[in-house]
């Protein structure tokens, strides 16, 4: 069946093939595609702007039996238009010819390897997806938008970062492709022709062989033992109070995550190990120390923060999810300054059963579902005489809330 709508990727330096135009009744696409090829003189041009109206176009043209072309940027499946006309009109009426895409052409300039990088749009989505993507990755491409490109990226995202600019790649008068820092990239008017950001970790811009591309694969393990980091005086917590922990808190790629008194910062560095970014706030300087090594151990990005909760959270993004394992006396306080601004769940470890009902009250005075568990576990532990006894470890109260519309919306990205 000969397809009715021609897709063809362009504006990275491949030129449209006459033959594909020839005959089109329709011809819709960007301003600089249209204004780069020559259109049929009989033939209709929509400058792509709003998607409805010119999905209703080509509907009115496929039903009287016309051609159809739709120019798009690049690779036109990755990220592009291919999605909302397959919705529409099924993917057997889509003859799709693919350019490459900005990404990998903006990696090219750079002569690097990208199977190893993440890949977000903030195309018409929330910008803090990417900006979370940033922190915990070494290498992330970000495709742009209005109010999501390259200064806002630049303003959001700490020093330690280099970021790609990539301008109107394939032009061969206007190319430019420009490393700055987030502070300069903040500072510029960077205008309408940016094809991708690429946000490089430059230590680790070439990283290891793999054999999935994208994402990193979830560790085959989590909960890890507490032998797996670097702690003092066994204030840690315990692999069995971090697996709940870390089932509750459900840390992803895109997320943001506090660790609150965050000791040794296992929670943190696991968060991170699943793809979240991750801020771990601690009071103790040796404490913080002791984060960083850990994370670094690891292989994972953690921010840790010297200062104590709730003032020291102040001037942190909101984040998707808190895990609080410290606060003494200020537990309440801090479990109240955490509710007011996670977007969607809050989990408390706590030793004292006596700090738990007001650290209940302060998750539910702030509109958050709240649910618990008192973890009392035994682990095997050797005996002379080759036989095993079971030791008793610390019981742990486990709290958590759950944001009522958060709970509703699931998990999609």
């Amino acid at each position: 069946m000969t397809a009715g709508i021609t897709v063809v990727g362009t504006g990275t330096g491949a030129p449209v093939p006459g033959d594909v135009l020839a005959g089109a009744a329709l011809v819709v696409g960007g301003r600089r595609h249209l204004d780069a090829v020559r259109t049929p003189e009989a033939a209709e041009r929509i400058v792509l702007g709003p998607l409805a109206p010119a999905l209703d176009a080509v509907e009115r043209r496929l039903d009287k039996g016309d051609r159809v072309v739709v120019l798009a940027s690049g690779d036109p499946g990755f990220f592009g238009i291919v999605r909302a006309l397959a919705e529409r009109f099924g993917a057997e009426r889509l003859d799709v010819r693919p350019g490459v895409s900005s990404v990998a052409t903006a990696f090219a300039r750079l002569g690097l390897p990208w199977d190893d990088a993440v890949v977000v749009s903030a195309h018409g989505r929330d910008l803090r997806t990417a900006v979370n993507a940033c922190r915990a990755h070494p290498k992330v491409a970000v495709l742009t938008g209005p109010g999501a490109g390259p200064a806002e990226l630049g303003a959001a995202l700490p020093e330690g970062r280099v970021l790609v600019v990539a301008s109107a790649l394939g032009d061969p008068e206007c190319e430019r492709v420009e490393r700055v820092t987030p502070i300069e990239a903040a500072a510029r008017d960077w205008g309408t022709a940016v094809s991708v950001v690429l946000c490089l970790d430059e230590a680790r811009e070439l990283g290891p062989v793999r054999t999935v591309a994208g994402v990193s694969a979830r560790p085959g393990r989590w909960a890890l033992e507490e032998s797996a980091f670097a702690h003092r005086d066994s204030m840690i917590t315990k692999f069995e109070v971090r697996a709940l922990a870390l089932a509750r808190l459900g840390p992803r790629l895109g997320d943001l995550v506090w660790d609150v008194g965050a000791g040794s910062g296992s929670v943190a560095v696991e968060c991170a190990r699943l793809g979240a970014a991750v801020v771990a706030v601690e009071r103790a300087a040796d404490g913080v120390e002791r984060i960083r090594a850990n994370a670094a151990a690891h292989g994972v990005d953690v921010h840790a923060v010297h200062g104590a909760a709730p003032e020291a959270l102040a001037g942190l993004d909101d984040p998707d999810a808190v895990f609080i394992g410290g606060g003494g006396r200020e537990l309440p306080a801090i479990v109240a300054a955490c509710a007011r601004r996670a977007r969607r769940t809050v989990v408390v470890a706590m030793a004292a059963l006596d700090r738990v009902p007001a650290a209940r009250e302060a998750l539910t005075g702030a509109g958050f579902s709240c649910d618990g568990v008192l973890l009392q576990s035994s682990r095997l532990a050797p005996l002379p005489g080759d036989v095993t006894r079971l030791a008793a470890t610390n019981p742990v109260f486990l709290l958590w809330g759950d944001r009522p519309a958060a709970r509703s919306e699931g998990v999609a990205q």
